[in-house]
C-alpha cells in the first residue's frame, strides 16, 4: 500500500460574498495574535472594528470582480492543484508510490483550519505536512494558524515555519518584477517598492521575526535587479491608532512620484492575489501616484502559480517529510537571530568570528 500523505496549506482566508465581510473581519480582529488584549475586551473590540470597517471593506471587495468577496480561495485552490501535480511528478521521478491529498486551512473564513484538521483526521494519512502560504514567519500569521491546528489535531505532523530566502521563491518574485518592468515599457529612473503587510511595533518589539525576515529578503532581491534602481522596503495595510513599523507604503509612493520616478510596486509577503494586492496596491496607491504626477506606476503580480514557486514548495514538502523533528525552515535550521524570541525554532543565528552560524534545530 502506498504511503498516504496529507499536505495542509495555511492561509488567511477571505469572505466569499459581501454578506461574509463583517463576520470575516470579526473573526480576524478577535484573534489574540492580532489584538493582544484579554478575551472580553478583544471580543468587544472585534465587534466594534468589524462593524465600523465593513462598509468600506465591502466597497473594496466589490472592486475585485469576485462576487463581492475575495479571490483568495480560488487562488489557493489553483496553487493546491499546481502543487499536487508537481509533487506527483517529483515522487514518480524518485520511484516512490504515494497517495497524496492536499487540504486548505484558512484562518478566518471557510474552509477554516479546524475544518481542514477534521478532514485530515477522517482521511487517516500516514504523514501530515503543514505548509504556510506566508513566506515570512510571524506570530500573527503562521504562528496563529499553527496554534489553531494544534488545538484540534492531536496526531503527529511536521511543519515548515518559513521560506523567505528560498531561491525558487525569490527567483519567482524577481521574474515577476522583470515582467512588470517590461509591461511598463522598460522605463529608466525606476523606484522599486517592495511592499509587505505591516505590523504594530509592539509585536516586533516582543520578538516577532517578521520584520527582520522582510528586511533581509528585500536586500537579497535588491541584489538581483539593476543597480541603478532605487529599491525600498515599505509596509502597507495599517489599521488603528497603534504605532506600526515603517516606512509606510503610501509615503514611499508619494516620495517616488514627487521625485518623478517610474514606480514598480511588488508584494513580497503575499503569494496570492487578494484585497491587499489588487485593491490596495493595484488601485489605492495607483491613485496616490497619479495625484502626485508619477511618470508611471506598475503593480507587480504575486507569484501565484509561477512554476519556480510551486517547484520550491514541492521541494520544501519533501525536505520536511525527511526531517527528524517537528518543524524546520527553508534552511533546515533556525534563520532568525537569538533576540527574535517569537521564532518557533530552537537554536538561532550567532556570530563566530566574522561569520554568522546557524545552530541546529
Amino acid at each position: 500500500m502506498p504511503k498516504k500523505l496529507a499536505v495542509v496549506l495555511f492561509n488567511l482566508g477571505g469572505p466569499r460574498t459581501a454578506d461574509d465581510v463583517q463576520p470575516f473581519l470579526k473573526n480576524l480582529f478577535r484573534d489574540k495574535a492580532i489584538i493582544r488584549a484579554p478575551l472580553p475586551v478583544r471580543f468587544v473590540l472585534a465587534r466594534m472594528i468589524s462593524k465600523s470597517r465593513a462598509s468600506v471593506a465591502k466597497k473594496n471587495y466589490a472592486m475585485m470582480d469576485a462576487g463581492g468577496g475575495s479571490p483568495l480561495l480560488a487562488e489557493t485552490e489553483a496553487q493546491s492543484a499546481a502543487l499536487h501535480a508537481e509533487l506527483v511528478k517529483e515522487f514518480a521521478a524518485r520511484g516512490e508510490e504515494i497517495d497524496l491529498k492536499i487540504f486548505i486551512g484558512m484562518r478566518y473564513w471557510h474552509p477554516f483550519t479546524e475544518d481542514a484538521a477534521a478532514d485530515v483526521k477522517a482521511w487517516g494519512p500516514d504523514e501530515v505536512v503543514l505548509l504556510p502560504l506566508y513566506p515570512q514567519f510571524s506570530t500573527t500569521t503562521t504562528g496563529s494558524s499553527l496554534e489553531a491546528w494544534q488545538k484540534v489535531y492531536k496526531g503527529p505532523s511536521k511543519a515548515l515555519c518559513c521560506y523567505p530566502f528560498q531561491m525558487e521563491f525569490m527567483d519567482a518574485v524577481v521574474e515577476r518584477i522583470h515582467e512588470a518592468h517590461a509591461e511598463a515599457g522598460k522605463p529608466e529612473d525606476v523606484t522599486l517598492l517592495l511592499s509587505a503587510h505591516g505590523l504594530p511595533e509592539k509585536i516586533i518589539e516582543a520578538g516577532d521575526p517578521y520584520q527582520w525576515q522582510c528586511t533581509t529578503l528585500a536586500n537579497m532581491i535588491a541584489a538581483q535587479v539593476p543597480m541603478d534602481w532605487d529599491v525600498k522596503l515599505c509596509y502597507q495595510s495599517r489599521v488603528g491608532r497603534l504605532k506600526w513599523i515603517g516606512p509606510d507604503t503610501e509615503s514611499e509612493v508619494k516620495a517616488a512620484a514627487k521625485a518623478k520616478r517610474n514606480i514598480l510596486i511588488a508584494p513580497i509577503a503575499f503569494v496570492s492575489e487578494h484585497i491587499e494586492t489588487l485593491v490596495e496596491l493595484g488601485e489605492e496607491y495607483r491613485l496616490v501616484a497619479e495625484q502626485e504626477n508619477a511618470p508611471s506606476y506598475t503593480r507587480v503580480k504575486t507569484v501565484g502559480t509561477h512554476p519556480e514557486f510551486i517547484a520550491g514548495l514541492a521541494r520544501e514538502v519533501i525536505d520536511t517529510m525527511k526531517m527528524k523533528g517537528a518543524m524546520r525552515s527553508c534552511m533546515d535550521s533556525r534563520l532568525c537571530p537569538h533576540d527574535h524570541k517569537g521564532c518557533p525554532l530552537k537554536g538561532g543565528a550567532r556570530k563566530s568570528g566574522k561569520k554568522v552560524v546557524y545552530d541546529a534545530v
